[in-house]
């Protein structure tokens, strides 16, 4: 298991911490692998062969009352754009999903799961109850697997990181974590 150590200033005092032997290392798996679950499961169910029909975007993004309806209405209004769309969000959620459970190139992953939450979170735009919802707490959720390289621990990351291929080229650990 390979060691993440973290510094804050906090409250003008600088504080060191290392959480990948702690119960925080645990945590932030026990998170990986809840939100990896979660877009696994999502992706999954909406394949055609599991749901028994294809998915269809098109009735959300034409009645989404948003501050991003524009951006749903040309996609919805644009067939080459909605059939990209039918195809890679199913696709994208199950990928996301399962490179958070396997702990493997878990800061793109996790990237692109913040960039769909942040799509989800201001297309559903219920803020009847306040602007803190699912989708936005999913969205913090992918903030924290990503920052604190949530697949360094009890990851594929981990190993990955010791290969001579990522030692050669050191900007991909930007990805993995």
């Amino acid at each position: 298991m390979s060691t993440n150590e973290a510094t804050i200033q906090w409250l003008g005092r600088r504080e060191e911490f290392e959480y990948a032997d702690s119960v925080a290392g645990y945590v932030l798996v026990a998170v990986r692998l809840l939100v990896g679950y979660w877009f696994l499961h999502s992706g999954w169910t909406k394949f055609a062969f599991v749901a028994g029909e294809p998915f269809d975007a098109a009735g959300y993004l034409q009645n989404a009352s948003s501050p991003i309806a524009g951006l749903f209405e040309v996609v919805a209004g644009t067939p080459w754009l909605l059939e990209v769309t039918n195809v890679m969000i199913p696709l994208g959620e199950f990928l996301i999903g399962l490179g958070l459970v396997l702990g493997a190139l878990v800061r793109l992953a996790a990237f692109f799961g913040g960039v769909l939450m942040t799509l989800f979170y201001l297309g559903n735009a219920d803020w009847a109850h306040g602007y803190v919802n699912g989708d936005l707490l999913g969205l913090l959720m992918f903030v924290i697997v990503g920052v604190f390289a949530a697949g360094r621990i009890l990851g594929v990351d981990a190993y990955l990181e010791g290969t001579e291929f990522v030692r050669q080229r050191p900007w991909l650990r930007y990805l993995l974590g």
